[in-house]
Protein backbone atom coordinates (compact mmCIF):
# COMPACT_ATOMS: atom_id res chain seq x y z
CA UNK A 1 0.00 0.00 0.00
CA UNK A 2 1.24 3.47 -0.71
CA UNK A 3 0.84 6.95 0.62
CA UNK A 4 -1.68 7.24 -2.66
CA UNK A 5 -3.99 4.69 -1.43
CA UNK A 6 -4.08 5.38 2.37
CA UNK A 7 -5.01 9.06 0.60
CA UNK A 8 -7.80 7.52 -1.55
CA UNK A 9 -9.26 4.80 1.40
CA UNK A 10 -9.28 8.44 3.48
CA UNK A 11 -11.33 10.38 0.57
CA UNK A 12 -13.46 7.09 0.43
CA UNK A 13 -14.26 6.25 3.95
CA UNK A 14 -15.08 10.16 4.67
CA UNK A 15 -17.13 10.81 2.40
CA UNK A 16 -17.38 15.20 2.61
CA UNK A 17 -14.17 15.81 2.12
CA UNK A 18 -12.11 16.59 -1.08
CA UNK A 19 -9.48 13.94 -2.18
CA UNK A 20 -7.10 17.23 -1.93
CA UNK A 21 -8.05 17.90 1.40
CA UNK A 22 -7.78 14.16 2.49
CA UNK A 23 -4.68 14.15 1.12
CA UNK A 24 -3.67 17.04 3.65
CA UNK A 25 -5.08 14.93 6.13
CA UNK A 26 -2.86 12.34 5.63
CA UNK A 27 0.33 14.39 5.60
CA UNK A 28 -0.38 15.90 8.23
CA UNK A 29 -0.65 12.85 10.50
CA UNK A 30 2.92 11.47 8.74
CA UNK A 31 4.27 15.08 9.74
CA UNK A 32 3.29 14.47 13.16
CA UNK A 33 4.21 11.07 13.47
CA UNK A 34 8.08 12.03 12.23
CA UNK A 35 8.08 15.12 14.24
CA UNK A 36 7.16 12.94 17.66
CA UNK A 37 9.71 10.70 16.29
CA UNK A 38 12.19 13.01 15.62
CA UNK A 39 11.68 14.44 19.26
CA UNK A 40 13.02 10.90 20.34
CA UNK A 41 9.09 10.34 21.91
CA UNK A 42 7.47 7.04 21.88
CA UNK A 43 4.29 6.84 19.20
CA UNK A 44 2.06 4.49 20.67
CA UNK A 45 -0.94 3.95 18.87
CA UNK A 46 -3.96 1.59 20.84
CA UNK A 47 -4.91 -1.49 18.68
CA UNK A 48 -2.10 -0.83 16.32
CA UNK A 49 1.49 -1.06 17.79
CA UNK A 50 4.48 1.47 19.29
CA UNK A 51 7.26 3.52 17.20
CA UNK A 52 10.28 3.80 18.72
CA UNK A 53 13.69 5.35 17.79
CA UNK A 54 16.44 3.52 19.37
CA UNK A 55 20.29 4.53 19.35
CA UNK A 56 22.88 2.28 18.32
CA UNK A 57 26.24 2.23 19.50
CA UNK A 58 29.44 2.27 16.90
CA UNK A 59 30.98 -1.06 16.51
CA UNK A 60 33.25 -3.21 14.34
CA UNK A 61 32.02 -5.21 11.33
CA UNK A 62 33.44 -6.59 8.31
CA UNK A 63 33.48 -5.93 4.28
CA UNK A 64 31.82 -8.61 3.01
CA UNK A 65 33.96 -8.99 -0.29
CA UNK A 66 37.49 -8.01 0.92
CA UNK A 67 36.88 -9.09 4.57
CA UNK A 68 38.55 -6.45 5.72
CA UNK A 69 37.34 -4.62 9.12
CA UNK A 70 35.34 -1.31 8.94
CA UNK A 71 33.69 0.56 11.85
CA UNK A 72 30.03 0.57 11.46
CA UNK A 73 29.14 4.26 12.73
CA UNK A 74 26.80 4.69 15.58
CA UNK A 75 22.80 5.70 14.55
CA UNK A 76 19.55 6.01 15.13
CA UNK A 77 17.29 3.45 14.03
CA UNK A 78 13.12 2.95 14.29
CA UNK A 79 11.54 0.35 15.31
CA UNK A 80 7.95 -1.36 15.37
CA UNK A 81 6.23 -3.46 17.40
CA UNK A 82 2.82 -4.45 17.50
CA UNK A 83 -0.13 -4.36 19.68
CA UNK A 84 -1.57 -7.82 20.53
CA UNK A 85 -4.54 -6.69 18.90
CA UNK A 86 -2.91 -6.28 15.78
CA UNK A 87 -0.94 -9.45 16.14
CA UNK A 88 -4.17 -11.64 16.56
CA UNK A 89 -6.11 -9.86 13.85
CA UNK A 90 -3.19 -10.83 11.79
CA UNK A 91 -3.31 -14.46 12.71
CA UNK A 92 -7.12 -14.87 12.81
Amino acid sequence: MTKADIVESVYERLGGYSKREAAEIVELVFEILKETLEGGEKVKISGFGNFVVREKKSRMGRNPQTDAPIEISARKVLTFKPSQVLKAQLNG
